[in-house]
């Protein structure tokens, strides 16, 4: 009976851990400021691409981007890289 309990209290935590919130845009992201006005036409829906770039302090930034059907993009994965000293 003690394990049906735990289960039933901790379940709920567990569930909880899977939520993430969305990636926000940070200065030097393609959809910084909103969605570019250029759509990308000649990529299918469901394409990724990368975008690399330096953000204010000096560190590599790498994006990742998927393009939905309607030819938003959505930010989905950034990887940040400190500076080499």
């Amino acid at each position: 009976m003690k394990p049906v309990i735990m289960l039933m209290l901790c379940a709920p935590l567990l569930a909880a851990c899977n939520t993430t919130e969305p990636l926000q845009p940070i200065p030097g992201s393609i959809t910084y400021g909103g969605q570019p006005h250029m759509k990308l036409t000649l990529s299918p829906p469901g394409s990724q691409f990368q975008h690399r770039f330096t953000n204010q302090w000096g560190e590599d930034v790498m994006e990742t981007y998927i393009i939905q059907p309607d030819r938003s993009l959505k930010l989905v994965n950034r990887q940040v890289m400190s500076p080499p000293f």
